[in-house]
């Protein structure tokens, strides 16, 4: 199937300020994964062969630690569950020219900012577009993970140590607009929170993984707020509107 020129330059538009953003965020996880005991051609795989920021981050301490392979692939079920629902969404979407090996692909490439760019696309989302939409994102994570795997062998220890924290920033920048937002958020978080402190803190936890713990406080937390404080329908429309 031919690539049409047009469709694909306004693919590549749309996907060139994802790109950007996720120059600066991979370049914090090489920084990250290395300095938690990956090699550099470790971490750059890790990005090559994934695009979930937030599951990257939980997996490296895992992986780093020689953690059982089940609790990698539990946490990562956790984790990026949503991407499966993404995907299905998207799929309506897209025209009926999209065979089964694109459609892999796409999903393969799904993020929540792709997801966002394409759903609010007007009309169907063709191959050409698609294709262009993916494209800088994928190039942009990879070389972002390739400099900070890089960089930690060059910066001072300082500098790479204050990086550290925008980890931590990033994760901040993230939750902390729609906590202001919305209530069932803030008491997501704050439950999160809390648990993430009992299972750091109590002896009798505190020995479990980081991969187990991330597991046991994302279901738990999912759970307990699906009931306490459900989303509306009108915050769930709010939330897509924001989304795209």
């Amino acid at each position: 199937m031919k690539i049409k020129n047009a469709e694909f330059s306004s693919g590549l538009s749309a996907g060139l300020p994802i790109c950007l953003g996720y120059l600066s965020v991979a370049f914090v996880f090489g920084i990250f994964a290395v300095e938690s005991g990956l090699t550099p051609p470790e971490a750059i795989l890790v990005s090559m062969f994934n695009l979930t920021s937030a599951g990257q981050f939980a997996a490296v301490p895992i992986i780093a630690s020689l953690g059982p392979l089940t609790e990698l692939i539990l946490s990562q079920a956790v984790i990026n569950m949503r991407y499966a629902l993404m995907s299905v969404s998207l799929s309506q979407k897209f025209d009926s020219k999209i065979n089964i090996f694109d459609r892999l692909l796409f999903a393969f490439c799904n993020t929540d900012e792709i997801f966002a760019v394409a759903t609010s696309k007007k009309g169907t989302a063709g191959r050409s577009f698609m294709l262009g939409l993916i494209v800088l994102p994928y190039v942009g994570w990879t070389l972002g993970t390739v400099a900070g795997a890089t960089a930690g062998n060059i910066l001072p220890d300082q500098v790479i140590s204050a990086l550290g924290c925008a980890i931590y920033a990033m994760f901040i920048a993230i939750v902390l607009p729609e906590a202001k937002k919305s209530a069932p958020v803030r008491i997501c978080v704050l439950i999160s929170a809390i648990l993430s402190c009992i299972f750091y803190f109590l002896p009798f936890l505190k020995g479990l993984s980081d991969g187990m713990r991330i597991i046991i406080v994302s279901v738990a937390v999912s759970i307990i707020c699906a009931v306490i404080a459900p989303l509306k329908n009108d915050d769930k429309t709010e939330v897509c509107e924001v989304d795209k």
